[in-house]
């Protein structure tokens, strides 16, 4: 037997036959590679939610999943503490292992044979996440969800819940109809990505289209006039700048 340490796996993949074959796999690695699989997922939340409380150093992570695909919950994983290593398995076309290649993130192809996988962990240590540009580069659309870091975890907010987005000193503050969350992200990068489904209502804040109700005018006690959203599902007014007034005629103003 060998006297490596044993790294700490976590499986994921939305199909458990899949999962059980990767499991079979490790197992026959064991001599020259040692891995102790600390659990199994079959999506990216209950990754997130085991990898909370159940630390790892090595991702297998299927990449085609619902709801959350494999390269946005690495991008979450990168906000965790110690962020794993990570290769993804995948049964992508040539054009798109060549990008992997590309940027040196390592991956399996299905179905995966155990050479492959055996020549995979023996490249791991020294065990290392893949960066935030590699993983920008395999990306194909914008993240279904936004992380937060609280209380030493990280919890996932649906894009779809998100009411606003405001910078505010050096963090964004993200608002649904329940609470307040501060996301260490900025507000430039995020409308790069989703500035399909929010607008910019202000240089410090981003509004999501299907959250606004609509505007309503406001007048100083100078007597000059300003615009304010009005949002669903929460209380606050929020100003328009003059140099964004034109988000009105958006909404048929």
């Amino acid at each position: 037997m060998s006297g490596k340490v044993p790294l700490r796996a976590l499986i994921v993949d939305d199909e458990a036959p899949a999962r059980s074959r990767l499991r079979d796999l490790l197992a026959d690695c064991a001599e020259t590679h040692p891995v102790e699989v600390v659990g199994e997922a079959g999506n990216g939340a209950e990754a997130l939610a085991i990898l909370n409380d159940t630390p790892a150093n090595l991702v297998l992570l299927d990449i085609r999943m619902p709801e959350m695909d494999g390269i946005e919950l690495a991008q979450h994983l990168q906000k965790l503490p110690a962020p794993p290593a990570v290769i993804f398995t995948t049964a992508y076309d040539a054009y798109a292992i060549k990008a992997f290649e590309l940027h040196a993130v390592d991956y399996l192809l299905k179905p995966i044979r155990g050479a492959r996988l055996l020549e995979a962990l023996s490249r791991l240590p020294p065990l290392k996440a893949p960066s935030a540009d590699a993983l920008n580069h395999l990306v194909s659309g914008p993240r279904r969800h936004l992380s937060v870091q609280e209380r030493g975890k990280l919890q996932l907010i649906p894009i779809g819940d998100v009411i606003y987005l405001k910078a505010e000193l050096k963090y964004v503050t993200l608002r649904t109809r329940e609470r307040e969350y501060l996301v260490d992200e900025s507000l430039t990068r995020l409308e790069e990505e989703f500035g399909t489904l929010f607008v910019r209502i202000h240089r410090n804040c981003l509004v999501a289209r299907q959250h606004v109700a609509g505007f309503e005018r406001e007048t100083g006690e100078s007597g000059e006039g300003g615009w304010l959203a009005l949002l669903r599902g929460v209380p606050e007014r929020l100003p328009v700048s003059r140099r964004q007034q034109h988000v009105l005629r958006e909404f048929g103003r």
